[in-house]
């Protein structure tokens, strides 16, 4: 049995290699073959005596052990580490640059919010931020439709669309509604308008009060009857005296409520991606390690997409989590809660569903997209550019299973695929995975396989990877914590102060810089080369070779679009007060990152 697990090395020797020899060597993938199933069982029964499950990596469903799987994991440490330390070299600069003192006088010690957006001025964004920071992010961070619109691009996870007749979470005064958005909050209920973002449940978990501050808020949004516009209606703080905060309050009190919820909100995302995408698609892997022959193309798909994939946890773990690690020095919460909430989300099937989360079975169900009721959004960024991205895949994977299955019976005789759902239903800890009976057609294969290829890209990238130094944690708006406790009064003047101070911002930016991943950006390493693997492909029927080139083609198409965007005269991008470029298929990976 020899498993294979491809290297750049062996890509580029197989590059080098005249191709009539290599044919002469390679074998070919094959589906489950009853003429065959003899030999093939033999390999994965032996496969499974060195591939074994292993206590949860951070939580979560089992993480790979026996001698096999933990060769994959130090093998996948290596490239995790080789990744993280090339982008360490140029975050390192960047924070050396940064702590200078010519760098921190223009800063006015940050007296101001509008100080805080100087912290990036000559730095950060040519190296470590591969697109920059998103235009109008340092300039409308204090506009609402800005902070609206994050829910929809930089977070779209949180939200959802609240149904008619519904028990409304919180209410508020009618004549503040009426005044705001120009219904009452009963109406827009009814008429499908009202929107609701719920982080009130971390209040349950540990928080960091020793110099970091956080509260559990949720809030609603409404689209607007006068413009169509998604727009912020009310916060509410869970904090002791409960605040609820709307527009109508000043200034500061309003902003300093978005920069509360905000705290919450990049929290909440960075750990619905850890157990969303880390969890799911390790549990779906490993499961077909045990289960599918290393000759399977299915298991060769999988093994692409999950590049390196085993060594992300296991560095998680050592940073992240324990007392006095990233977590607790930079958010609201500990990283004792962090790993618990990662194991709730995917426990209680939130980020771990796998049929539940498919793309636009997500995005239907919390009333984003399709509505029963309700208008509409005018712009929903977040599915305009992972949209084209997920129908690539999904035609790419539609190749794949159409020519190696010549019908639907074929995948329902495949033993092997059998097989993997019942591991992946047992003890690979899958939530909400298809099973034997209901793994009876091409597209419900189709439909998994693109969602592992979502999972690994469009659905991880959008909240980690490159979004949080150009997007999601860009200061003033998005900070990790407070610095002081919430308040339990309004009337809140100078909310600079709730803000980090110089050096404690300077290793924020640094810390969200080590997630980017610049140096991959127009290399082969991005979504445009998510199945360009030469040796795979070689093995593969010619058909997927086309695949993979009608995949690269609309890739680069797109990242096209992507790259031109700009402001329309309303100074708008995609009904946004900023240009958002995170899912750009030449910047972002094809795969998994820390």
């Amino acid at each position: 049995m020899k498993p294979v697990y491809f290297f750049a090395a062996s890509i580029a020797t197989v590059a080098a290699a005249p191709v009539e020899h290599l044919e002469k060597r390679l074998v070919f993938y094959t589906v489950s073959n009853p003429l065959l199933q003899v030999v093939r069982n033999v390999d994965i029964a032996a496969k499974r005596l060195l591939i074994s499950y292993g206590p949860g990596t951070g939580g979560g469903p089992p993480s790979p052990a026996g001698v096999l799987g933990l060769s994959y994991v130090e093998t996948d440490k290596l490239i995790t580490n080789a990744e993280l330390g090339a982008q360490a070299l140029v975050d390192y600069n960047d924070r050396t640059a940064a702590n200078a003192d010519t760098a921190k006088a223009k800063l006015n010690g940050l007296q101001t919010l509008d100080d805080y957006t100087k912290l990036y001025d000559g730095n950060w964004e040519a190296t470590s931020a591969p697109t920059g920071i998103g235009p109008g992010l340092l300039t409308n961070y204090t506009q609402d439709l800005f902070f609206s619109m994050q829910r929809l691009s930089t977070n779209p996870y949180a939200i959802r669309r609240l149904a008619p007749g519904e028990t409304l979470p919180f209410t508020i005064d009618d004549t503040v509604v009426e005044g705001i958005a120009g219904q009452n909050l009963a109406t827009l209920l009814a008429n499908g308008r009202l929107f609701y973002a719920d982080h009130s449940g971390l209040k349950d978990f540990e928080t960091d009060q020793s110099a970091n501050y956080a509260g559990g808020c949720d809030a609603y949004f409404y689209i607007s009857p006068a413009n169509g516009q998604f727009l912020p209606l009310a916060i509410r703080t869970n904090y002791h005296s409960n605040l609820i905060y709307t527009p109508a309050d000043t200034a500061d009190d309003w902003m300093l409520a978005k920069m509360m919820f905000n705290a919450d909100d990049l929290f909440m995302a960075q750990f619905y991606h850890f157990s969303g995408s880390h969890f799911v698609s390790e549990a779906i892997f490993q499961s077909a390690i045990r289960t599918l022959s290393e000759e399977h193309p299915i298991l060769a798909i999988l093994r692409r997409l999950m590049y390196g994939a085993f060594g992300i946890r296991p560095l998680a773990v050592s940073v992240l989590f324990p007392v006095g690690g990233l977590i607790d020095k930079h958010f609201g919460y500990s990283g004792r809660a962090a790993e618990g909430y990662s194991n709730y989300l995917y426990t209680s099937g939130i980020s771990g569903a796998v049929q539940g989360n498919y793309f636009k079975t997500d995005l239907r169900r919390r009333g984003l997209i399709d509505p029963v009721v309700g208008p509409p959004l005018t712009h929903f960024p977040f599915y305009e550019d992972a949209l084209p991205i997920w129908t690539a895949m999904h035609t790419f994977m539609t190749a794949l299973v159409n020519t190696y299955y010549a019908n639907d019976a074929a995948v329902g005789a495949d033993n092997e695929i059998l097989a993997w759902m019942d591991e992946a239903n047992g003890p690979a800890e899958a939530v909400d995975f298809p099973t034997r009976a209901t793994m009876n057609s091409r597209a419900k294969l189709i439909d998994l396989l693109t969602h592992v290829a979502h999972l690994v890209s469009t659905a991880h990238h959008v909240l980690n990877t490159n979004a949080l130094i150009t997007n999601g944690a860009v200061l003033p708006l998005n900070p990790g914590a407070l610095h002081k406790p919430l308040p339990t009064t309004k009337g809140a003047t100078n909310i600079a102060q709730y803000l980090p101070p110089v050096d404690a911002c300077i290793s924020y930016i640094f810390t969200m810089g080590f997630f980017s991943r610049p140096l991959l950006a127009g290399t082969d390493r991005t979504m445009v080369h998510m199945f360009d693997d030469p040796l795979m492909l070689l093995r593969m029927k010619p058909a997927i070779s086309t695949a993979n080139n009608a995949f690269k083609a609309a890739m680069t198409a797109r990242s096209a679009i992507v790259k031109n965007r700009g402001f329309d005269s309303n100074g708008l991008s995609q009904g946004m007060p900023f240009l958002w470029k995170t899912l750009d298929p030449d910047v972002a990976p094809w795969s998994l990152t820390v």
